[in-house]
């Protein structure tokens, strides 16, 4: 697993353990769900925090 599914599966595994349940559940596990993909992708270097944030390298 690389780090962008590792951040991915412990967004989710957070997101359940934190669900109350119903809807609610769905939306906690679903927002740290992303929440982990992207910090995976920022530790495997496929995603610039730079670039999100609107900050350009010729800055």
């Amino acid at each position: 697993m690389n780090g962008t599914q590792t951040g991915a599966l412990a967004g989710l595994i957070l997101g359940l353990a934190a669900a109350a349940g119903g809807f609610t559940g769905f939306l906690i596990a679903l927002v740290l769900g992303a929440i982990g993909l992207v910090v995976g992708r920022v530790l495997d270097g496929d995603l610039d925090v730079g670039d999100v944030l609107g900050r350009g390298k010729d800055r």
